[in-house]
């Protein structure tokens, strides 16, 4: 097999298991928290370590593999990504799996950066758009089959072999690429830009640790407004460095166009509302709805498989209709969507769900393929690495950003909740608050029988009742998210900001 086809290989196989790890940690979770008596906090920085390492470490992976090889950064991500895999797997503590997370991320920034550029390298500009087709089939359907591979892995072995499972295919997929893919050529020119990677990441981290410590410490005490300024200090030395930058990491002038700030809007929003949200509706099936991992996993499979075949459809009509009308209708959906699934009642099942995950499902299909066009077609050949790159980032600081902003609103509504159904009960102060962390995690009835039994009935039914309605708020809150991100796609995605047509850039 020529060497071409060895490279689309490995390259799927690793993106598969790159993504596969973002979708069947949801389902795993409250197995986690069980096991490892992990907080609400933690909970979120199982989702959030991983996307912020991927998100701070993409763009600077790039320019590290135009220095030392392409190949050889995406061996050496592999490799990362394998051994923090193993280190995920046997974690005794949320702290320790919470670390391994983030290693997960800096192998996988180095990966997914490597990727296209590795098809690239190997395939003719002819060639390339059906290997980008099977790329593309292949990271869809990651994401489809995601919850139901968690589900089918957390029920059958334990949540520890989601990550397991990745160490023997890592490794085979590693020994193919040093045996069949061949390096590339080194650019001396390159450049590292270590400030912009120091700046950006650790502006984004005081951030999104401010939005998860938010709730316990005071908005007003000292720490979050610390982490919060120092988050705007480090944010804005990021925009002065990369101005000033030959080789920035993010090449601020790309913004000019209001097409590609349209993009990283979209981007950015539909991965704030509906993916931060997969995190708190698996809590509310396996702990409030009482479902398995199993069961869970085959009811998110609405909105997996219909995002997953309307992605064809909408990159199809794409072709002949305007981009920014599919990414406005889709966030619309998804926006739509989230209002469908809100309104839970405590007798409600899953089904109350199902027509939200029907529209959203499309909706995501629907923004897909025309995000990509939207992103790398507004600027010249050249620069679409660095376009799908930025983009890709913009994706998973929505995905840590919303997952800490939602909890934050989630936590404080549920608190809110406790202390007015639980006034007059014969609690500690601490203890409701106690039982309000809990509760966020959907460990409520857990909570419950940890309080003396004249209570106990009155503590479960208060905990289910404020964790619905908490749901219910962070919802609509993610709806707004959408329908703002789709209004501004219309007004900002214009067609004559395209340096090719529309239908002729690389989705």
């Amino acid at each position: 097999m020529a060497s071409k086809w060895w490279t689309l290989l490995v390259v799927c196989m690793a993106i598969f298991m790159l993504l596969l790890d973002i979708t069947v940690v949801n389902v795993a979770l409250p197995d986690i928290q069980s096991e490892l008596g992990a907080s609400f906090e933690d909970l979120q920085w199982v989702v959030d370590a991983y996307a912020l390492a991927l998100a701070a470490l993409l763009l600077a992976s790039g320019s590290i593999a135009d220095l030392l090889g392409r190949r050889r950064v995406f061996v050496a991500g592999l490799l990362l990504f394998v051994a923090s895999s193993l280190l995920c797997g046997l974690a005794g503590s949320p702290t320790m799996l919470n670390v391994a997370r983030g290693l997960q991320g800096i192998g996988g920034a180095a990966m997914f950066a490597t990727s296209l550029a590795l098809i690239a390298q190997e395939f003719a500009p002819h060639e390339r758009g059906t290997a980008f087709g099977i790329w593309g089939a292949t990271t869809g359907f990651a994401v489809a089959v995601g919850p139901l591979v968690g589900g089918a892995l957390t029920e059958a072995f334990g949540w520890e072999w989601i990550f397991l499972v990745n160490v023997p295919i890592g490794l085979l997929t590693a020994a193919i690429t040093v045996a069949r893919v061949p390096e590339s050529e080194r650019d001396p020119r390159s450049r590292i830009d270590w400030a912009g990677v120091l700046t950006f990441s650790a502006g984004l981290f005081c951030l999104i640790l401010a939005l998860i410590r938010g709730n316990d410490e005071g908005w007003t005490s000292a720490q979050i407004l610390v982490l919060l300024a120092a988050a705007v200090v480090l944010v804005g030395a990021f925009v002065a460095v990369e101005r000033r930058r030959d080789q920035p990491m993010l090449d601020l002038h790309l913004f000019r166009k209001p097409a590609f700030t349209g993009a990283q809007i979209v981007a950015f929003t539909l991965h704030a509302s509906m993916f931060a949200m997969f995190l708190y509706l698996v809590l509310y099936m396996q702990n409030v709805l009482g479902y398995s991992p199993l069961e869970t996993g085959v009811r998110f499979l609405p909105i997996s498989l219909l995002s997953f075949l309307a992605a064809p459809i909408a990159g199809k009509l794409a072709e002949r209709l305007p981009v920014r009308a599919f990414l406005g209708a889709g966030l619309v959906c998804v926006g739509a969507g989230l209002l469908l699934m809100s309104g839970i009642d405590p007798s409600d099942d899953w089904t109350t769900l199902l027509a939200g995950f029907i529209v959203a499902g499309v909706g995501i299909g629907f923004i897909n393929p025309p995000l990509a066009t939207a992103a790398i077609g507004v600027v010249e050949p050249r620069r679409a690495g660095a376009a799908s790159g930025i983009n890709s980032t913009f994706r998973q600081v929505g995905t840590a950003v919303g997952i800490a902003g939602l909890g934050a609103l989630l936590q404080s509504k549920v608190t809110d909740k406790l202390d007015a159904a639980l006034a007059n009960a014969p609690l500690p102060h601490r203890a409701v608050n106690h039982i309000a962390e809990a509760v966020s995690s959907g460990g409520g009835e857990a909570a419950a029988r940890g309080v003396p039994a004249p209570v106990r009935g009155l503590v479960a039914d208060a905990s289910r009742r404020a964790f619905i309605e908490g749901l219910n708020e962070i919802l609509v809150v993610a709806a707004v998210l959408a329908f703002v991100g789709a209004a501004l796609a219309v007004v900002l995605v214009r067609r004559r900001d395209f340096v090719t047509a529309p239908a002729d850039a690389p989705a």
